[in-house]
C-alpha cells in the first residue's frame, strides 16, 4: 500500500497529540494516510502495554488511517543508530510516503527529541541506493519523501507554518481521548501523571487556539521543517486581513 502521508511518534498518542488534526484534513481529501508508533509506551505511568495497543487501534479507527504498526522500540532507551534507522526505512520503503510528519527534534521527553532525529535521518537513508534492506523475504527499492515535517510537542517552538483544524476539532479530540488510561478520569486508581493532570488537556486546547488565532482561525496545528517550504505560486497562500 502506498501512502500519501506517514506520520511517526515515539509513543502512541505523539501523532494524535501532536498532528492528528492534519491528518484528519488529508484523509477527509481522499489522501491515504498511516501512522508508525516506534515503542509500545510500556514505560507510561498508567495503562498497560495491552491497553495502549487497544487505545492506538480505537484512535486509528477514528481518524480513520490506512495503516498502522508499532515497530516495539524499547521506550525511553532506544537509540538513534543503524539497526533503528534500518527499522524505520523499511517501513518507509514499504508506504513510500510523499510526506513523512515526524517528532519534534527537541522535547520535555528525550524520546520525541531521540525519535524526530531518528526519522530525520531514516528519511535521507532511505533514498541511498547503495543501503539494502528487505521486507518479507524481498529486496526494497529505495525511496526519500519529497517532505519531512515536526509537529511540535510539549514545549512550544515559532512553527514555520500553521494548519488549520478548525473543521476537524471535535474528531481530532475524540481520537487524542481514545487514550483513556492516560489522562484524566477522576474515577480512575492509577497513579496521576503528567498527562493526567486535569489541565493537561487544556493545555492541548490552548496551545491550538493559540496557533488558530496567529492565522485568523479557531484552532491550529503549527509544524517545523529544516528544509525550505515551496509554493508554486501566490495563490497558495491562505491571505486574511491584518
Amino acid at each position: 500500500m502506498k501512502l500519501d502521508v506517514l506520520a511517526v511518534g515515539s509513543h502512541p498518542d505523539d501523532v494524535e497529540l501532536g498532528c492528528s488534526g492534519t491528518l484528519i484534513n488529508e484523509i477527509r481529501k481522499g489522501k491515504k494516510v498511516g501512522i508508525i508508533d516506534l515503542t509500545q509506551g510500556e514505560l507510561g505511568t498508567r495503562g498497560t502495554i495491552d491497553t495502549r495497543y487497544q487505545e492506538a487501534a480505537d484512535a486509528a479507527r477514528i481518524m480513520g488511517v490506512s495503516a498502522r504498526e508499532n515497530l516495539k522500540m524499547r521506550d525511553g532507551f532506544f537509540v538513534n543508530d543503524e539497526a533503528h534507522q534500518l527499522e524505520l526505512v523499511k517501513m518507509i520503503r514499504k508506504y513510500r510516503p510523499e510526506i513523512v510528519i515526524g517528532n519534534i527534534l527537541e522535547d520535555r521527553h528525550p524520546d520525541h527529541g531521540k525519535g524526530g532525529w531518528l526519522t530525520y535521518d531514516a528519511c535521507f537513508i532511505s533514498g541511498l541506493r547503495q543501503v539494502k534492506t528487505e521486507y518479507e523475504g524481498k529486496e526494497q527499492e529505495r525511496w526519500r519523501p519529497k517532505m519531512l515535517l515536526h509537529y511540535i510537542q510539549d514545549r512550544f517552538f515559532e512553527p514555520d507554518f500553521i494548519i488549520d483544524v478548525s473543521d476537524v476539532w471535535e474528531q481530532r479530540m475524540e481520537s487524542i481521548k481514545a487514550y483513556k488510561t492516560q489522562f484524566h478520569d477522576p474515577n480512575s486508581n492509577e497513579p496521576q501523571s503528567y498527562l493526567s493532570n486535569p489541565e493537561f488537556m487544556e493545555a492541548i486546547v490552548s496551545r491550538a487556539r493559540l496557533l488558530g488565532k496567529r492565522i485568523g482561525v479557531k484552532y491550529g496545528e503549527g509544524f517545523m521543517s529544516k528544509k525550505s517550504i515551496g509554493l508554486t505560486g501566490l495563490d497558495a497562500l491562505v491571505l486574511r486581513e491584518t
